[in-house]
């Protein structure tokens, strides 16, 4: 789809342009979204740029990522979406910027761009132009990145309390485990991705901050970038701790696994030493007494093999309960 926003007084109308139109004049900011061959053309043609295909978009070498061609500047980051589910992905995506203009090409929806769509439809300065709606999209994808960051911290510290908080807890200990690691699996794979994430913002804000000059950034938007330089920066490095904080989980839970298994073993070989000594004298004696009272007994073979099926069942069931096995 291909959205256009243009100037309305003190807001921007966002248009949707249907395939095979042109892309109306003035507009500042176009959004594309899984676009088709003849939307690229309808850009390439209002704007006289290129727009990459998302094979190029795919590409991970800074070099193809952030570049300047005919003096359009071509950036291209991984944002996190559904982050809020258990379907949490990156996703590239472009920003280009030229003659004012700022077009972006995407094949998901982080929520940014919703944020800043309904921010900007509602109102905007009326000096708005495509690279203040680019510092606008940068600032919103900053924040968002911080709150995933945030929730992800407190979830951990509630999985951290699961794991050293559970004496006296009478859900069944391999469940219980088995959730957790579940849990620390999902919250490390997310913070994997952010920090994915936050290393390609941070290198399209340093690109961006360099080409101020040439964009011609007011002083406060050359502030603003500087100051979204050292948000990434410190966000980076809070991803950074909090990987370190669920490798640390993922550590104690395997330990608290193999305590669980070790104080198993042991009860497994108390009993057996305990039913050691009984069963050698069983075995030497029990059968070389020459009266043996139970030979003439009708129901003695019977009775001795009930007894040893419920002297196998009987500590299985105990083992059970316990929750041993």
């Amino acid at each position: 789809m291909l959205f256009a926003y243009v100037p309305r007084g003190s807001s921007l109308e966002r248009v949707v342009v249907p395939e095979g139109e042109v892309v109306p004049s003035g507009t500042i900011w176009i959004d594309l979204l899984s676009p088709t061959l003849e939307e690229d053309k309808a850009v390439e043609k209002a704007v006289a740029i290129s727009v990459p295909t998302r094979e190029e978009m795919a590409e991970i070498e800074p070099s193809s990522r952030l570049y300047i061609e005919n003096g359009v500047r071509y950036m291209t980051a991984a944002l996190i979406c559904n982050a809020d589910t258990d379907r949490a992905a990156l996703t590239a995506v472009t920003f280009i910027i030229g003659n004012n203009r700022l077009v972006t090409v995407r094949y998901d929806e982080p929520r940014p761009f919703a944020i800043v769509s309904s921010r900007l439809t509602r109102v905007c300065s009326p000096n708005a132009n495509g690279e203040s709606v680019m510092i606008d999209l940068l600032d919103a994808i900053i924040d968002r990145s911080a709150d995933v960051l945030e929730r992800i911290g407190s979830e951990v510290d509630a999985v951290s309390r699961r794991i050293f908080e559970r004496r006296g807890a009478k859900d069944d200990p391999r469940q219980s485990y088995q959730n957790i690691l579940r849990a620390i699996g999902r919250k490390g794979d997310l913070t994997s991705k952010i920090r994915e994430s936050l290393v390609s913002i941070g290198r399209l804000v340093i690109f961006l901050a360099n080409e101020a000059e040439g964009l011609k950034f007011e002083r406060d938007q050359r502030s603003l970038v500087r100051s979204m330089a050292r948000d990434v920066t410190s966000l980076t490095d809070h991803a950074t701790f909090l990987a370190n904080k669920i490798t640390f989980l993922l550590d104690a839970t395997l330990g608290m696994v193999s305590l669980e298994q070790n104080n198993v073993i042991k009860i497994f070989s108390v009993v057996a030493v305990a039913l050691l000594p009984p069963t050698m004298i069983a075995s030497i004696y029990g059968m070389n007494f020459k009266h043996m009272p139970e030979l003439d007994w009708t129901f003695g073979y019977p009775f001795a093999l009930l007894l040893m099926i419920a002297s196998a069942i009987l500590p299985y069931l105990f083992f059970r309960w316990k929750n041993w096995l």
